[in-house]
């Protein structure tokens, strides 16, 4: 399997404006999905993304990378100097991810596609 990155999350204080933004700057397709969560269609090839209001202070952009297990990568990057910060969460239907920081501070996200997440 390939470790691509496979979705991106972009944190906005103002959502509009935001969304307004990438979609003149790029032509990006942003719609709204549920619970205030917006889809971003960036065209071929992806990886596509999603926008929302930022949730925490400071918070900034989230890649998610692909890989075949969040416990089996969980548990290699902390054996190499990383943090999980946001434990294994399901999205049902999709798959699961959980949120990490590397050895130099920055966020990153496993995801693992997984049709029977609940």
């Amino acid at each position: 399997m390939a470790h691509n990155i496979i979705h991106f999350e972009i944190p906005a204080d103002d959502l509009e404006r935001a969304k307004r933004f990438y979609q003149e700057l790029f032509g990006w397709k942003i719609e709204p999905a549920q619970g205030g969560y917006n889809l971003i269609t960036v065209g071929e090839p992806g990886p596509n993304g999603g926008m929302m209001a930022r949730q925490a202070p400071g918070a900034g952009i989230t890649v998610y990378i692909n890989v075949e297990s969040v416990d089996d990568y969980s548990r290699k990057l902390r054996s190499l100097g990383g943090t999980v910060i946001v434990p294994k969460m399901a999205v049902p239907t999709m798959g699961y991810f959980a949120v990490f920081q590397d050895t130099e501070g920055n966020a990153l996200a496993l995801w693992e596609t997984n049709p029977q997440a609940a």
